[in-house]
């Protein structure tokens, strides 16, 4: 078998199409592979399918998988052909898209590497630049998701998360039965609902079907799930409850420390979970919990009996407890605890309603840690468009429908 012959195999080619020229240049380490078709072949008409005569060719390159070590490259003339019907077309070959300068191959691999490292990483290892790769991410990305199904989409959870140093930031918004990221959007203003209840509906969701809504307590996100989400009850995630009156806790701590000097680097023994300290952590807890006199072990105490509540899941139950740890903590001596019981008194049946529908943002939390992670390691993204493609292609579940 001739090396043409073996390469149109390996190409996958069929007829009209063939290598019939190949190249090879040790001190390039280049393999060259031209692809041609026989004189008076016919390519059908990419508008009715019909077969028609070539009008005439134009010369196009294509970056492939490498050799070994050596950079390959196809080479071909690509036909138009003359429709009677429909005039001039130019046609589509099959080993790359349109408008490409990879095969289809090359781009499964990119696509398959920048999941797991940052774009520019992958462009220095095959030797293209960035700007190249994420035209291929924003093909294979955005055609994914038009083949997103969301139409059993009922229960959302709801999350900001920074896209770039300052105030830039991305909405996400969360399945939070399939655990996929189905939308995000740059801002976290309340139009980020209003866009995603019309991408919701563009993919077969429903914004009357959504029922349950996760977030935090920011009016913003209150504002845009009335006007978009008009069936979904509002459940405040737990989590950012807990945030608040840990920073309670932290903020009593602070006021205090400057009469009390034993109560310096020692932010974590309050905040922690008791079986995430370590033995002397413990034992130095303990000594501070003796002083009954401490505010800032009042405020611990409390967060405790806050934390417990939300491990009960009968509404009634949990709403008796909560009804007396606030009036508890409203009647306290400690101005930052009595500022989260006011908050939560503000935001009742959001608080509430946690007890019947046990969601929380706990996946988009996970989600935020891994999209950063990713965002760190690729030093930042230059446009939200980059951001949010990664988003997908990390958080999203996409059927890229990749070459193999």
């Amino acid at each position: 078998m001739v090396p043409e012959e073996l390469f149109s195999l390996a190409l996958g080619l069929v007829p009209p199409w063939l290598v019939d020229h190949v190249t090879f240049t040790v001190e390039e380490k280049r393999l060259d592979l031209h692809i041609n078709f026989p004189k008076g072949s016919r390519f059908a008409c990419s508008v009715c399918g019909e077969e028609c005569p070539v009008h005439d060719t134009r010369d196009h390159t294509w970056r492939h998988m490498d050799f070994f070590q050596h950079e390959a490259y196809l080479h071909a003339r690509v036909p138009r052909v003359k429709c009677q019907e429909h005039g001039v077309h130019q046609i589509s070959v099959p080993w790359a898209r349109e408008g490409s300068h990879f095969t289809l191959l090359f781009e499964a691999l990119i696509m398959t590497l920048v999941r797991e490292m940052p774009v520019l990483t992958v462009a220095r290892l095959v030797g293209e630049t960035d700007t190249l790769l994420w035209r291929v991410i924003d093909h294979y990305v955005p055609e994914a998701r038009t083949r997103v199904d969301m139409a059993h989409v009922h229960a959302v959870g709801v999350d900001e998360t920074s896209s770039r140093r300052g105030h830039d930031y991305i909405t996400l918004f969360v399945d939070l039965d399939a655990r996929r990221l189905l939308f995000a959007t740059p801002g976290k203003d309340a139009k980020t609902f209003e866009r995603f209840s019309a991408d919701l509906q563009a993919h077969g969701g429903s914004a009357e079907a959504i029922t349950d809504v996760s977030m935090d307590l920011s009016p913003a996100f209150q504002k845009g799930a009335a006007e978009h989400l008009p069936n979904a009850e509002i459940t405040f995630d737990r989590f950012h409850l807990m945030k608040l009156v840990n920073e309670a806790v932290d903020d009593v701590r602070k006021g205090e420390v400057l009469t009390q000097p034993n109560l310096k680097k020692t932010r974590w023994l309050w905040l922690k979970n008791d079986c995430n300290l370590k033995v002397k952590q413990k034992e130095k807890l303990q000594a501070l919990l003796k002083d009954q006199n401490l505010k800032t072990a009042q405020a611990y105490q409390f967060r405790l009996t806050f934390q417990d509540i939300f491990t009960i899941k009968n509404r009634h139950q949990g709403a008796t407890l909560l009804k007396a740890w606030l009036e508890n903590a409203r009647t306290s001596d400690l101005p930052p605890i009595v500022k989260v019981a006011y908050t939560i008194m503000n935001h009742w049946d959001g608080v509430l309603r946690w007890f019947e529908s046990q969601i929380t943002n706990g996946i988009l939390e996970g989600f935020n840690s891994l999209i950063q992670s990713a965002k760190a390691k690729a030093r930042g993204y230059r446009t939200h468009k980059n951001f949010i493609n990664m988003a997908y292609l990390i958080l999203g579940k996409l059927d890229l429908r990749l070459p193999t």
